[in-house]
């Protein structure tokens, strides 16, 4: 097992991993920008290094200064949490080059699930279901239009690297469809170094629906179930639970039977995430794969009782899962919403500065994430994510209900949040039904 490793994060995710390191005997080295010099994570790590200033070009997201800390702290290894260089093969390489382990997946499977179009072409092989759509990337309009003409509008542009809804325009005619290939393009290069675009069906009112998987590197690739995240703004999440609650029992089992056969196909170690849409007859197609912790893995761990960071830390230290998949067990239900300093009232501005007063919630069930205290003051440089409130319950009522009384209880003063929208959503007939789908929220805020 680490003696020392080094969080190359920020956040509530930096402080999710030292936690669950220290828990285990490990050592903890932060790091972190000038403009975050007052967040928790630094002053719960055994050191903390300053890595430069508040732009995440100087600080999160510079190679070499990261390297640099961890070879002054001496470290056996560097956790990536999530976002920043979470899913970048290079830093990978670069590490494990550094004789530092890389708490992640391998440098090919990385590549491999994270370009869309290989990723697609691997899971066409292992029988995954996957949207109709372009076999590789398009590098001709008039190719683009003529498949889209035979696959029928409207149509999805994705970009083949990276994730989180940018490089993503949706096409209804030959004239949108070009332009959002142009669009899409130069957002893909911009974010993430690579223009390379595809085109697949748009499945109109589905749902996203998600399977955590992890593996070893002994072989064994399990599944920990599924999450549900359709609500949603923008292409980002905003509630995550676990189980799905449409899902049935064979309907679940098919699901995350696909997603961990594509994962041993690709040789998959670590945590990771296979994402599928799903539409309104239950027929499910494969989106994408996301070789890292998600933001949205504290409801798996609720109803599974498995630490997936902690299992993330083992299995990099070359230990065997541990458990098998007939072990693997879930119980109750869980529910995540993601609190962002924005204000819904203003278009969802960011709202960046002081927190005078942070009044977490309590009681049984419930689980705040967050590295935000009082007289925190909220950096204006990265996400807008200060918390992720987690309830867990035997029901789906009686977690909504919960969640409820959490949110009303939340006191984030006088930063402007998105508890409320919470609120109301909690109140929301639709979600209570679960009659929802990826544009539901959107579909509400305009109404």
């Amino acid at each position: 097992m680490f003696q020392r490793i080094l969080i190359a994060n920020r956040g509530e995710i930096a402080v999710r991993i030292i936690r669950a390191a220290r828990e285990m005997g490990i050592e903890t080295v932060a790091v972190f920008s000038t403009a975050d010099r007052d967040s928790r994570h630094v002053s719960l790590a055994d050191r903390a290094i300053c890595i430069g200033a508040p732009p995440a070009t100087d600080s999160y997201l510079n190679i070499p200064r990261l390297i640099s800390a961890a070879e002054v702290a001496n470290v056996d290894a560097i956790h990536p949490g999530y976002g920043f260089l979470a899913e970048n093969a290079h830093f990978a390489e670069v590490c494990r080059s550094c004789k530092i382990e890389f708490i992640g997946p391998s440098v090919e499977s990385m590549r491999l699930l994270g370009d869309k179009v290989q990723c697609k072409q691997l899971a066409i092989s292992q029988k995954v279901p996957t949207s109709p759509g372009s076999k590789g990337a398009i590098d001709d309009e008039k190719e683009a239009v003529k498949l889209a003409r035979e696959i029928g509008y409207p149509v999805m542009v994705k970009a083949a690297a990276g994730g989180g809804g940018r490089g993503m325009r949706v096409a209804h005619n030959d004239m949108s469809l070009r332009t959002g290939i142009n669009a899409a393009r130069q957002e893909a290069q911009s974010a993430f170094g690579d223009g390379s675009v595809y085109i697949e069906k748009f499945i109109d009112r589905a749902r996203h629906v998600e399977v955590q998987v992890i593996g070893d590197t002994h072989g064994n690739v399990v599944h920990l179930y599924e999450r549900d995240c359709t609500m949603q703004r923008r292409k980002q999440k905003l509630i995550e639970e676990a189980p799905c609650p449409v899902l049935k029992k064979d309907e679940r089992e098919k699901l995350c039977k696909a997603a961990v056969r594509l994962c041993k196909a690709a040789g998959y170690y670590s945590a990771g995430t296979v994402e599928f849409l799903m539409d309104e007859k239950k027929n499910f197609y494969l989106m994408e794969v996301n070789t890292r912790v998600q933001v949205e893995h504290p409801v798996t761990e609720m109803v599974t009782g498995i630490d997936v960071v902690k299992t993330q830390i083992r299995v990099a230290a070359g230990e065997a899962l541990g458990f098998t998949q007939k072990q693997i067990k879930t119980e109750g239900h869980a529910i995540e919403v993601r609190i962002n300093a924005e204000d819904p009232d203003r278009n969802f501005a960011p709202c960046a500065g002081m927190i005078e007063r942070f009044d977490p919630p309590g009681g049984l069930g419930v689980r705040l994430d967050t590295h935000c205290h009082s007289n925190y003051r909220i950096p204006p440089n990265y996400d807008s994510m200060i918390a992720k409130l987690i309830v867990h319950k035997p029901t789906r009522e009686e977690a909504i209900a919960t969640l409820k009384q959490a949110l009303s209880e939340f006191r984030v003063e006088p930063t402007k949040t998105t508890i409320p929208l919470h609120e109301r959503l909690m109140r929301n007939g639709s979600f209570i039904k679960s009659e929802i789908d990826i544009n539901f929220v959107e579909r509400l805020l305009e109404s």
